[in-house]
């Protein structure tokens, strides 16, 4: 009888402490990242207010599981159909709780494709993709978020739904901190990447720029009083081009990689990640505002002339920051204290105006020729306009800023 009661008790320690490893670990980052990262949610610990301001910015929401919450657009009629020619169209619709792109000819469904992940943060523009025999495809239809409106995906055709775009890796490796893969199948000379459904850890996490994390929480959960990071690399003491190839790896535009950005650690050399990006003066105009940040920014007179000057100068990347031009232009006074080239027209301008104008001024929104979003009933598609990073004196643009400024 003792033996029996033993054994039982065994069996119940043993279940208890199985179970207890069970909800102690995050499959999805033992499977996706490896032993060294930390949950995602560890930071919020000791970072609190950092971690809930960093939660609300364009990077963090960046990706997300396509559901009710995470995608942007109505689901109602009128409001959510997109007319092609030839009677074609394409309905934004739910069913049992999913949503789904659903293309129709003359009335009669053709194809239903789910929305999967949403690539986007809402802020701008939304595009979605869908899985399909293991691979991720975009769908037809994106979301344009200042003419609260469903569009024809960028650079896709216009006389009829494209559904066989391909997303590889690559396309993850800005928009998501991980994705599942199951591996790759070779048919031939030919590679293609094979996904695992819906496994990604969403958005760029805090380990994306500051690397695994596992040690240096379990340091700090060990060791509470101990206010000195341990275990973790401190972005400022990086050197500046370290620094800015943080940035660089997904603000410098499609370029041929040698090995996964995903692997890519503080004071990596994006060199060895990708192929050379040389500074390139004098050929912005090849440049788009879209994707090539990091050469714009390169080719500006305030990068050129400072030894200290990196993206984070300006931008923290912790805050929601982007639409607070006031407050960014502040930062330009870290270099520019009371200086200013108030020539011509400006000259005698109020300061405070000129000071809240810099962005404006100096960095102007321009329309992008690589992303062009095609509204339902139109012919000719509208540019995405993006804050251009090339910092210079725009005359156009200071005009407009003096024609403001006289009607004051």
């Amino acid at each position: 009888m003792k033996k029996r009661q033993l054994l039982i008790i065994g069996c119940i320690v043993g279940c208890i402490i199985l179970l207890s490893r069970c909800v102690g670990d995050r499959p999805e980052e033992k499977s996706l990242r490896g032993p060294g990262y930390a949950a995602v949610e560890s930071c919020q610990g000791c970072h609190a207010d950092v971690y809930r301001d960093y939660l609300q910015t364009a990077h963090f929401l960046t990706s997300a599981i396509a559901d009710q919450q995470s995608v942007k657009g109505s689901f109602n009629a009128p409001n959510n159909v997109f007319h092609f020619p030839n009677q074609v169209e394409v309905r934004m619709e739910e069913k049992a709780g999913r949503l789904f792109q659903n293309i129709y000819q003359a009335g009669r469904e053709k194809e239903s494709l789910p929305f999967d992940i949403s690539f986007g943060s809402g802020r701008k523009a939304q595009t979605f993709l869908y899985w399909k025999n293991q691979q991720y495809f975009q769908l037809p239809i994106s979301y344009f978020v200042p003419a609260a409106s469903w569009v024809n995906s960028p650079n896709f055709p216009a006389d009829h739904p494209k559904i066989d775009r391909v997303i590889p890796s690559t396309c993850f490796g800005c928009h998501s901190s991980q994705v599942g893969m199951a591996g790759v199948r070779q048919e031939g000379f030919e590679q293609t990447e094979l996904f695992n459904h819906n496994q990604i850890i969403a958005g760029i996490d805090c380990q994306r720029c500051h690397g695994p994390a596992a040690a240096h929480v379990n340091f700090h959960t060990e060791h509470p009083g101990e206010k000195a990071a341990h275990f973790m690399q401190k972005i400022s003491a990086l050197n500046r081009t370290q620094q800015v190839d943080m940035c660089a790896q997904c603000h410098s535009g499609l370029k041929p990689l040698k090995k996964s950005i995903f692997n890519f650690q503080p004071g990596d050399s994006l060199n060895n990640f990708r192929i050379p990006i040389p500074p390139m003066p004098g050929k912005q105009n090849e440049m788009d505002v879209h994707g090539n940040q990091f050469q714009l920014l390169q080719a500006s007179q305030c990068y050129i002339a400072s030894r200290e000057l990196t993206c984070n100068s300006c931008h923290d990347p912790h805050k929601k920051e982007r639409d607070q031009l006031a407050l960014l232009a502040n930062r330009c006074l870290d270099c520019h204290k009371n200086e200013h080239p108030a020539g011509g027209n400006l000259a005698g301008a109020d300061k405070n105006f000129l000071v809240k104008n810099c962005i404006d001024c100096h960095m102007p929104l321009e329309a992008s020729r690589v992303i062009t979003l095609l509204e339902s009933g139109e012919e000719k598609p509208t540019p995405d306009y993006i804050r251009t990073h090339l910092i210079k004196i725009y005359p156009a643009a200071s005009e407009k800023i003096l024609q403001k400024l006289m009607k004051q």
